[in-house]
């Protein structure tokens, strides 16, 4: 099954251009190319499964099938959206560099500590990069780090269920599993800038700026001290490395990203406004 959904809106940089937006239910099964034939571009939101055993082989060929249906169908770009975690869980790096679009997850230290998410999304941008350059498909890649904003499905995903904890005391502190945070509405943006800037070439991490997740907790801290928000160790991430350009790609692009405090804050009264926090 698939779903074209036509948006209600939308400004191109060229006249007359229309964003398709087609739904693949079926990633997993190959042939799908039918369903994008027609389509000059492609954005391709890839989602995961959660339990650990069915991550790998259903993101590697999950994103391996929607390439081969874009190839067939005649998609000239496809924007892959991949992850931070195909970057930042290295801990062998040097301190003083600066975790960015040339660094890749070490699997091997993964596979030790279990960290089964992070291998799925690393070999699965490995196999988009892969198949671009062995069948000529167009690949551009969108590495966002923790995504976060106000609430639209009835259910919060991980990354909100994180941030909502916070609130509750909660001190887990992802140690190789952050590397940053974005506004949902600048992950948007983002694929929609690198799908219509043909000079966008490669992988862009998108994130308001590089920096440790007890940074971002004594941000909350210090905006809602009427919570019961725990401090964290400033350095929870150890070796990765501050950068308030860590996203320069996006941003020579025009991407402005959206200050953390008005990240923080929206998330926040959209989460009290739906009765998560109190």
């Amino acid at each position: 099954m698939s779903q074209v959904i036509q948006p209600k809106a939308y400004s191109s940089t060229e006249p007359g251009n229309k964003v398709r937006l087609v739904r693949l239910r079926s990633c997993r099964t190959p042939g799908s190319g039918n369903r994008v034939a027609g389509v000059g571009n492609c954005l391709n939101i890839h989602q995961v499964p959660d339990p650990q055993k069915q991550l790998l082989d259903p993101a590697i060929k999950g994103t391996i099938n929607v390439l081969t249906a874009a190839k067939e169908g005649g998609v000239s770009r496809v924007v892959v959206t991949s992850s931070m975690m195909a970057m930042t869980t290295s801990p062998n790096l040097p301190d003083d560099i600066v975790e960015a679009e040339d660094c890749w997850t070490d699997i091997e230290y993964c596979k030790q500590k279990g960290l089964w998410y992070p291998i799925s999304k690393t070999l699965a941008e490995k196999a988009a990069w892969d198949f671009s350059k062995e069948k000529g498909l167009d690949v551009v890649v969108v590495n966002p780090g923790m995504v976060l904003g106000p609430v639209i499905p009835p259910r919060i995903n991980a990354s909100m269920l994180l941030f909502c904890n916070l609130f509750q005391g909660s001190t887990e502190a992802p140690e190789d599993l952050f590397m940053g945070y974005v506004h949902f509405k600048d992950v948007a943006l983002a694929h929609i800038l690198v799908y219509e800037n043909k000079s966008a070439t490669g992988r862009h991490l998108c994130v308001e700026s590089i920096s440790n997740y007890g940074d971002f907790v004594a941000k909350i801290a210090e905006l809602y001290p009427e919570y019961k928000v725990p401090r964290l160790p400033k350095d929870t991430q150890p070796g990765l490395s501050r950068a308030t350009l860590g996203s320069k790609k996006l941003m020579d692009l025009g991407l402005q990203f959206i200050p953390v405090e008005q990240i923080i804050k929206e998330a926040v009264e959209s989460l009290k406004s739906k009765g998560f926090i109190s």
